[in-house]
């Protein structure tokens, strides 16, 4: 009778063992990451992994590495979206952000000076698309992650066992007001055109307000919350940016830099563009 208590005991032990194995496992595998389907377009010189495309998102890249600066355009009935792309022939992440529509992706090389060429052109119609709030739980060009990223863990660590989206939003977000500041150095001597950056924002543990909203939407995203990271201006002509998520069906405004006491609440906010 001892022993079989004791086989038992043992049995209940690898079991409950197996379940917390699995849970981290399921844990982690909810962070969606975009990865190569294989199903590509190309025209000799753009590539276009479009596999993805009812998830919200293609990959995009040079057929061959370049000593050129590279630009993608991403054009969606009257919206036009200018991205800088590697010269490595590697693969980056696009949004879908406007739906289901058709895009028109088309790849540029510089020329001369400021001047760049056209190298290729592809159609993308994302077919199947059935939620157009997808694209905004992946990663992209300037909200860039992956599943460990830190600021990604620390979001799994503190909304773990939530399941209401208000609660992990405000989660997320009195984290990052509580955490971290304005990096006012910085937004001085940032020049034109650079991405967000979510691993200095989070080692510095400051960040201007595009590098201290892409880590909140990283947060929110990787916790299922759907986040915009919105590209637009104040009030006064200032750049700026901040996060729009989509909590419980209902887009929740969040302003990290004003919260920060970094610039005005009651200002205006217009928007130009999302990622």
């Amino acid at each position: 009778m001892f022993a079989a208590r004791t086989l038992k005991r043992r049995l209940c032990l690898l079991i409950g063992l197996i379940l917390v194995i699995c849970m981290a496992t399921v844990s982690h595998a909810e962070v969606l990451i975009p990865k190569e389907s294989g199903k590509v377009q190309t025209d000799g010189a753009l590539v276009v992994d479009l596999g993805n495309a009812s998830e919200g998102y293609i990959m995009v890249k040079s057929s061959k590495t370049s000593k050129k600066r590279l630009k993608v355009r991403i054009t969606c009935g009257g919206s036009d979206l200018k991205y800088d792309l590697n010269m490595n022939a590697e693969y980056e992440v696009f949004p879908l952000q406007f739906g289901k529509a058709k895009y028109v992706v088309y790849l540029y090389q510089n020329s001369e000076g400021k001047n760049y060429k056209q190298k290729g052109k592809l159609t993308v119609s994302p077919n199947g698309m059935k939620d157009e709030l997808r694209c905004f739980l992946y990663p992209n060009q300037y909200v860039n992650y992956t599943a460990d990223t830190e600021c990604v863990k620390v979001a799994a660590d503190l909304c773990k066992d939530m399941t209401e989206q208000s609660k992990i939003f405000k989660t997320v977000t009195n984290y990052v007001v509580s955490n971290f500041s304005y990096d006012f150095i910085k937004s001085v001597t940032v020049q034109p055109n650079t991405l967000p950056d979510i691993d200095e924002c989070w080692t510095k543990r400051m960040g201007i307000c595009q590098d201290l909203s892409a880590l909140t939407c990283a947060m929110l995203r990787s916790q299922g919350v759907p986040a915009r990271l919105i590209i637009g201006q104040l009030g006064t002509g200032t750049p700026h940016a901040w996060v729009m998520a989509v909590v419980d069906g209902q887009e929740t405004f969040f302003d990290p830099t004003a919260e920060l006491n970094a610039s005005n609440k009651t200002d205006t906010y217009t928007v130009d563009r999302w990622y």
